[in-house]
């Protein structure tokens, strides 16, 4: 053994459960983790005061961001020592908290400054210095984007919308994040040179600095060497420029942490990612290596819970991951990082530059229409919009249908929901709007609609990616295709029902098809809590009069769930019913659904994989790789 691989083994830990170790304080408030920082100190010279009204401003909603963000990293902090310690249940409440915290800071910066100064009075120039200072502040700051979108949230807070513009709020960005990095930067650089590749990614797990003992990292890495030959095969060329490049902290999510990395070779950008879990005893194994775009891709994909990253400077995170995935939208990946208000900001930045671009008009969505919500989209554009209808044809208020859509952006998506980010007061163009969607617009949703004559500003509304209605990709889908579909819908309401999530409406119009062809939900105003759900069997009839009566002769109370009846309604085509029995008949039979609601009281989490499961490491019974996997064989 060489002294370098001697000194890499003695820096693993041993193989040791660590379920017992007090890392943190589980149950510590985030009001009380950090001091209420200071305010910023004062821009360098320039043409304001630094004593001035709008100087005192700006340094004032400056620290109520400061603030915002060190509570954001503490979060990814106690998510990592949540890993550490398997609290699993605990790692979910962070992340459902984590996404309050920006309208909590935001509510204390504008409570803030309406106390301090009467902001009701202030004059429009005042504002507008109120911008140009904070821009000064900004000089050197590790995270000017995010600031700036928390200016731009306080200040529309505080504004009438007829200052909706770049004298005042950053429509545009006014500091680039170009080559901004932190110090040390953002992403760990190892020279693998002639080293094998398994020495080289047990520096790699080495520097990751868990506290936890790990199962069997030799062969764990052996497994990984032999699974991606094109990446750490012995032959592999190794350019002059070969080097291995890991973001420094690891992504958090449910129960897995993910080492996110690339490899550089001869000028080519190659990713991988290694996906760490714990087994029953607390140790740390390598799950698989995920080596191909698309799989990449799904680990961030929108109908995924946000991932916990501690990152000092987020554009360069951002940065890195967009030359893993090139084609995923900077939007999207800030917002993957839970950092969604920024992925709206870029998001509406990226509409209004579309809409400079393209010509199209926005039209009804095609599919069947919705009984409480109304959708458009714009085909040159792949999202789609949708709205509260003023007259809906199910007895539900708009405010519990907030609160359902609200409901799932808290919770674990099991990537099975889609993501939506809720914006109010957008304007559109109204000669982008087709005759058809205006009218009906005009007919669905008046009380939601302002016409400014040029622009229609619709007061609420929900964006998501656009998919394919399930009912629609059915009636052209081939055979094979069905069944596919079929099977990945039974798999999305299982993926919910891990989730303790019922979907309520499960007809296919609900659900869509994303370009990976995985069936999403994304219909949420019946959305409820499994276990809030009485789950029963249809009585036996009487009568020959029960048996044919048109309405149930049993009593059925606003919870009651009658499994069976799915037959009744989802499976009368043949040609779906026979993949759906093959796949999922057990969804039909209460005692099913009965079951899982025992696993979720008893706090019993299931695993969710972001990516297909025959890419696992093949393992026996006590987690060790097996001889089929140790040859390079993936798991089926």
């Amino acid at each position: 053994m060489t002294s370098m691989t001697r000194t890499m083994h003695q820096g693993l830990p041993a193989a040791r459960a660590c379920h017992g170790r007090a890392a943190f304080k589980m149950e510590g408030m985030y009001e009380d983790a950090l001091p209420h920082p200071p305010l910023p100190p004062a821009a360098p010279p320039g043409t304001l005061d630094a004593d001035s009204l709008p100087a005192t401003l700006a340094r004032t909603m400056l620290a109520g961001f400061n603030r915002h963000y060190a509570l954001f990293r503490y979060n990814a902090q106690q998510a990592k020592a949540c890993f550490e310690n398997a609290a699993w249940h605990t790692m979910r409440r962070l992340a459902s908290e984590r996404i309050t915290f920006y309208d909590q800071r935001v509510r204390e910066a504008v409570e803030n400054l309406r106390s301090q100064f009467d902001t009701d009075n202030l004059a429009d120039d005042t504002w507008a210095e109120v911008k140009q200072y904070y821009v000064l502040l900004l000089a050197g700051h590790q995270q000017p984007e995010l600031a700036e979108s928390f200016f731009n949230t306080v200040s529309t807070r505080l504004l009438h919308r007829q200052y909706f513009h770049n004298d005042f709020i950053f429509v545009r960005p006014a500091v680039s994040t170009e080559h901004l990095d932190a110090t040390p930067p953002s992403f760990r650089v190892y020279y693998p040179g002639t080293s094998p590749w398994k020495q080289v990614l047990r520096q790699v797990i080495i520097d990751l600095g868990l506290a936890c003992g790990y199962q069997d990292i030799e062969s764990d890495l052996q497994q990984v060497v032999n699974a991606a030959p094109g990446l750490f095969g012995p032959d592999t060329y190794r350019g002059m420029d070969c080097q291995v490049h890991v973001l420094r902290s690891l992504f958090f999510r449910n129960k897995g942490a993910y080492l996110i990395g690339r490899i550089i070779n001869d000028g080519e950008v190659q990713p991988f990612a290694l996906p760490l879990l714990r087994d029953s005893r607390g140790h740390v194994f390598i799950d698989t290596v995920l080596h191909q775009h698309d799989h990449i891709e799904g680990l961030f994909n929108f109908s995924r819970a946000y991932f916990m990253v501690d990152m000092a400077v987020p554009s360069a995170y951002v940065r890195f991951l967009r030359t893993l995935m090139p084609t995923k939208p900077e939007s999207e990946l800030y917002t993957m990082l839970g950092l969604h208000k920024q992925g709206k900001t870029l998001f509406f930045r990226d509409l209004l530059q579309h809409l400079h671009e393209s010509t199209d008009a926005f039209i009804i969505a095609p599919g069947i229409k919705g009984l409480v919500m109304g959708v458009f989209t714009l085909p040159s554009f792949p999202f789609v919009f949708k709205y509260i209808k003023d007259v809906r044809r199910k007895d539900i208020t708009r405010e519990y249908i907030e609160d359902r859509y609200q409901l799932v952006k808290n919770h674990d998506r099991a990537g099975r929901m889609a993501d939506s980010w809720e914006y109010s007061d957008v304007p559109f163009p109204r000669n982008r709007l087709s005759p058809e969607l205006l009218a009906e617009l005009q007919q669905t949703a008046p009380s939601l609609l302002t016409d400014e004559g040029d622009r229609i500003i619709i007061r609420h509304l929900y964006i998501e990616r656009r998919m394919t209605p399930l009912n629609l990709y059915l009636e052209t889908a081939s055979e094979a295709e069905r069944e596919h579909a079929v099977n990945q819908y039974g798999m999305a309401i299982r993926n919910m029902v891990s989730a303790n999530i019922f979907p309520g409406d499960m007809l296919y119009k609900n659900f869509g098809v994303t370009r990976q062809n995985r069936v999403v939900f994304y219909d949420y105003d019946e959305v409820v809590y499994l276990t809030e759900c009485n789950f029963r069997k249809v009585p036996e009839p009487r009568t020959p009069e029960d048996e044919m009566a048109s309405e149930p002769w049993y009593p059925v109370a606003p919870n009651d769930v009658f499994p069976e009846e799915f037959e009744t309604f989802l499976l009368g085509n043949p040609r779906i019913r026979k993949p759906f029995l093959k796949y999922h008949a057990e969804l039909l039979d209460p005692a099913w659904w009965q079951n899982q609601q025992k696993r979720i009281e008893a706090g019993i989490l299931d695993d969710i994989f972001a990516y297909p499961r025959r890419l696992r490491f093949a393992r026996d019974d006590n987690g060790a790789i097996t001889p089929a996997a140790a040859t390079g064989s993936l798991a089926g």
